[in-house]
């Protein structure tokens, strides 16, 4: 792997992934968290998100229709729901020029709201001085090799706390928001508190949403995250989110569990 980045830009709304954007259940799969941030990256881009509208990308949701090869993909976005202070866009992404997921993200106009901000959890403990997890021996695929994880505490089953950062590009030659770039290791916490063996059992997530009551800041994503299986055959991934600045909001993935 001689690149630096995630994805390579290939025209207009197209995409490749590289090597690092494998996925941790087939390798020969996309990861969804870098494709995660690749979407967002997309979102950031579109007229409604740009910065003189004075509005933040401050819910988003992902729905995994199909299987995420690891090939050439296109992102298509569109506002559905035109406003001056709240804004709708939806996001598709093909591959083979079949739909795999389709995402949807509320624009909030910003406001001063300083007064009466409060009520959140409490800041993790920083990253600075933690050590390195490498889930490497319970994890494959070239997205795990990539990030640095790092807990705060001893992980345990169902329940993890971990910073997590990459040294790659999102896309090469391309600059990306702070938001891009956090969101695409946001989909690392259904990996940081499994309750079962990968090995033993599978519980891939179907669908990952965000809301953010502040645009979290970088390098770092903080995930507090707790992992629950129900007796039928389902399952949640829980996160809240944090930079190094504090939490930023919350993180929900809906699992299916199965015996391998």
């Amino acid at each position: 792997m001689d690149t630096g980045s995630y994805y390579e830009p290939r025209g207009a709304h197209r995409y490749r992934p590289t090597p690092h954007a494998g996925g941790a259940w087939d390798p020969a799969e996309q990861h969804f968290s870098p494709l995660g941030g690749l979407i967002t990256h997309a979102l950031e881009r579109h007229p409604a998100a740009a910065p003189e509208r004075g509005m933040a990308l401050s819910r988003i949701s992902f729905d995994i229709l199909g299987r995420l090869a690891l090939d050439e993909c296109e992102i298509r976005v569109e506002s559905v729901r035109p406003g001056r202070t709240i804004e709708l866009l939806e996001a598709v992404v093909l591959i083979a020029d079949r739909p795999v997921v389709r995402a949807r993200a509320w624009l909030l106009a910003h406001g001063d709201t300083a007064a009466v901000a409060g009520g959140g959890p409490e800041p993790l403990t920083p990253p600075d001085g933690l050590a390195s997890w490498s889930l490497a021996d319970q994890w494959p695929g070239g997205y795990i090799a990539s990030v640095d994880i790092r807990p705060v505490g001893t992980p345990r089953p169902g329940r993890t706390a971990a910073w997590v950062r990459t040294p790659l590009d999102l896309v090469a030659g391309e600059a990306s928001g702070p938001l891009a770039s956090y969101v695409a290791l946001v989909d690392t916490a259904n990996g940081i508190a499994v309750r079962q063996p990968p090995t033993k059992w599978m519980f891939p997530n179907v669908d990952l949403t965000l809301h953010l009551h502040r645009q979290p800041e970088g390098p770092w994503t903080g995930l507090d995250t707790t992992v629950v299986f129900g007796a039928g055959g389902h399952g949640t991934t829980s996160s809240v989110l944090h930079d190094v600045a504090g939490p930023v909001g919350y993180a929900q993935q809906m699992l299916t569990v199965r015996p391998l």
